[in-house]
C-alpha cells in the first residue's frame, strides 16, 4: 500500500506542479485551484507514506520522479526541449532511485 500512496502522491505533485506554469502566476482560476488540490493531496499522501518509510528514502522516491514526470509533462504539454546535460541529469536522478531501491537496506521493500 506505502508504494500505492507513494505513486499517487508522485502523480498528484506533478498535477499541481503543471498547472502552476499554466496558472500564469495563479492569475488563471483553475489551474490555480488545481495547484492547491494537487500540491494538498501530494503532501497528505507523502504524509501517510511517512508512516511505514524513511523520510530520505520517501523523498528521494517523490522528488526525483516528480523531476523526471514534470519534465516529461513539459515536452508533451508545453513544448519543452531539454538538452543533452539536462536528460543526463535525469537520467542520473533515475539511477539514484533505481540504486536505492535495488540495494539500500534502508528501503522499504
Amino acid at each position: 500500500m506505502v508504494y500505492l500512496f507513494l505513486a499517487l502522491a508522485i502523480v498528484a505533485e506533478v498535477i499541481g506542479t503543471s498547472a502552476l506554469k499554466a496558472s500564469e502566476g495563479f492569475t488563471r482560476l483553475w489551474p490555480s485551484v488545481t495547484v492547491v488540490i494537487g500540491y494538498g493531496l501530494a503532501f497528505y499522501l507523502l504524509a501517510l507514506v511517512l508512516r511505514s518509510m524513511p523520510v530520505g528514502i520517501a523523498y528521494a522516491f517523490w522528488a526525483g520522479l516528480g523531476i523526471v514526470l514534470v519534465t516529461l509533462v513539459g515536452i508533451l504539454v508545453y513544448g519543452e526541449r531539454p538538452d543533452l546535460p539536462a536528460l543526463l541529469g535525469l537520467a542520473m536522478i533515475v539511477g539514484g532511485v533505481v540504486v536505492i531501491q535495488a540495494f539500500s537496506s534502508v528501503s522499504s521493500h
